[in-house]
Parts: structure tokens; sequence; C-alpha cells
């Protein structure tokens, strides 16, 4: 059998060269190693009580940790203390070796807010934490999931590294700026999802999940029962994956080469 062999001008192979060559460089500019399979980043939102009394326990029986993202909600009001942590047990889970994170003030959505307003919203929440001893936060969450292309120099230029979106979709960090990261909710509703979701977390793609209480009687939409919650906790020790706070992906990310992506603002 004859092979026909072709002649390609030198231009036109260098360019099929970068090509193949692109991802290549890419991964090694944003990536500090390869991302492993079955990576997952558990995050929490809204400073709920079973947070402290319920999920922190059953996160250290486990091993894993996780990032939780505070507020002060309006309605119902934070200083109702059976629907919500004090800052005493938001400092307790900071001493447990926890991220802590910054949902706004007022669980306001940046959409609504301005550059200013923004950062007010977001300098309450941080001189909490240094009132509290807690480490300045480097880790946010779009209220409500609302994102906007104007919140991205503001948290930036507050020296915020990653920023959680939702979209439904996994992670990737090559192609996804972190101030616009995509992830899942979980809800006592959505199990087929979720599971579909953790079977995702492969091929250089990491998955974020958002959790709000379990249970969450201040906003029993977003609901999580415990015995669900601990079925996902052991199903993911049970089958060996990799669970840490969203500050952890430092571990493999080179945040400053990262936020050069530009931002996809959709699933």
């Amino acid at each position: 059998m004859k092979i026909l062999k072709i002649k390609l001008p030198l231009p036109l192979k260098l360019a099929l060269l970068l090509a193949l060559l692109l991802p290549l460089i890419t991964n090694g500019q944003v990536l500090k190693k390869p991302i492993p399979d079955k990576l997952v980043v558990l995050t929490f939102d809204d400073a709920v009580v079973s947070h402290a009394t319920i999920v922190a326990p059953l996160l250290k029986k486990y091993g894993f940790g996780a990032t939780f993202f505070i507020c002060e909600f309006v309605t119902p009001p934070f200083t109702d203390k059976t629907k919500y942590m004090t800052w005493e047990q938001i400092a307790q889970l900071n001493k447990m070796g926890f991220e802590i994170g910054n949902h706004t003030q007022n669980h306001t959505h940046v959409n609504k807010l301005d550059s200013v307003h923004l950062m007010a919203e977001l300098k309450y929440i941080e001189d909490k934490c240094a009132e509290y001893h807690i480490p300045k936060p480097i880790s946010f969450a779009y209220p409500g999931y609302d994102t906007s292309p104007k919140a991205l120099p503001v948290l930036k230029a507050a020296g915020y590294q990653y920023a959680r979106a939702g979209f439904d979709r996994v992670y990737d960090p090559e192609k996804d700026n972190p101030l616009v990261m995509p992830g899942y909710t979980m809800l006592d509703t959505n199990k087929v999802l979720i599971y579909g979701a953790l079977k995702q977390a492969k091929a250089g793609k990491i998955l974020v999940l958002t959790i709000h209480g379990v249970p969450d009687t201040a906003h029993p939409w977003v609901n999580t029962s415990p015995a669900l919650f601990e079925e996902y906790l052991k199903y993911l020790k049970d089958n060996h994956y990799e669970v840490i706070a969203m500050r952890d992906l430092n571990t493999y990310i080179d945040i400053d080469k990262a936020l050069t992506i530009k931002p996809l603002f959709k699933k």
C-alpha cells in the first residue's frame, strides 16, 4: 500500500505545531501542577446555625475541608440565633481549620451595587473577621448567584482570589476565571444531579458544591437534610475524593495567571 506524503509549507507546519502545543502551554501557565481526578470544593452559604452544630462536626469526622461564606441576613434577621451562627461560632470554625469567606454584609446581590457600596459590603465582613481574629477573606460567593462584570475589578482590588457563582457546571481552571467560578447547588430535591456532577470531577475539572443549611430553617427552599448530607460525605470518603476549601486551590492554580482568563458569565 502506497502512503501518500503531503508536503506542507513551513508556516503551516509551525501553525499546526502551535495548535498542538497551545493546550500544554496554557496548562503550564495556569496550573502549578495537574488537577487530580475527584477533586471537590465544599462551600456553605449564609452563616446558618447548623453549620456549627451539624456540618462542622461531620466534616471533621470525615476529614474534609470546606469554606463557609458569611453574611448577616436582614430577613430572617441575623440576630435570630435559632437560625444563624454567632460570630463566636464563626470564629470557632476558623480555629477548627475551615476557611471563612465573604458573602457581603447583608446578602446583597452585586448587580444591584455600585463599586463603592460593594466595597463597603465586603469591608464589613472583613472588619468582623479582624475583630474575631479570623484571616482576611480571599474567597467570595455571589449572593443569589447574581454576577456582574463591574464586580470583578472591585473584588480583585480588595484582594479576592476566588469568587463562586452558580451556572450548574464544573470548574475548569484553564478556561474559567476564578472570580467567576461555576458550581452546583446541593438541595434535598436534586440527588440525581449531584451524583452526576460528582462523576464530572475528572480530566482537569473541579466540582464546586454550594450547600446552605443542614438543615436550613432560615431558608427551607435550599434545605439539605443531615441524613442526605452525610450520605454524600460517606460517598466521597468511600470513593476516595479529595475534599478541600476554596483557598486550597492555590495548591494547584497560579492565581495571578488564572485571573487573566476572560470571564464567562454563563453556563
